[in-house]
This record gives structure tokens, C-alpha cells and sequence, in this order.
């Protein structure tokens, strides 16, 4: 268990780094721009990112 929330977190350090890397300046835009949005609109955004995963993660563990 411990061993596959250290893959996952790796995982996510991996693909959040990606972006800045290979597109910086991208990246800096679209950090800007969600600096403009309200907190409510962050929070919204993360809760259905959130829900996201989990949904992938329940019919992963469900059907594969």
C-alpha cells in the first residue's frame, strides 16, 4: 500500500512537471491566468478534478 501511494505521488510530481519543462511560457500563461479566477472557481475546478479521479480510479478497480 505504501509502496503504491510513493508510485502515485511520484507519478504526479512526473506529470506536473512536464509543462513547465517543455513549455514554459505556456505554462506561465495559463498560471496567470488562473491567478484571475476567483477563489469559489478554483475550488470548483479542483472538486471536479477530484471527482474525476476518483471516478477513474473506482472503474479501474471495478472493471480491470
Amino acid at each position: 500500500m505504501k509502496y503504491n501511494l510513493i508510485a502515485a505521488i511520484a507519478l504526479l510530481l512526473v506529470l506536473e512537471g512536464m509543462l513547465p519543462f517543455l513549455a514554459p511560457n505556456l505554462w506561465r500563461k495559463w498560471v496567470m491566468a488562473m491567478a484571475k479566477y476567483s477563489d469559489r472557481a478554483l475550488r470548483i475546478t479542483g472538486l471536479v478534478l477530484m471527482l474525476l479521479g476518483v471516478g477513474i480510479l473506482f472503474i479501474m478497480h471495478t472493471y480491470l
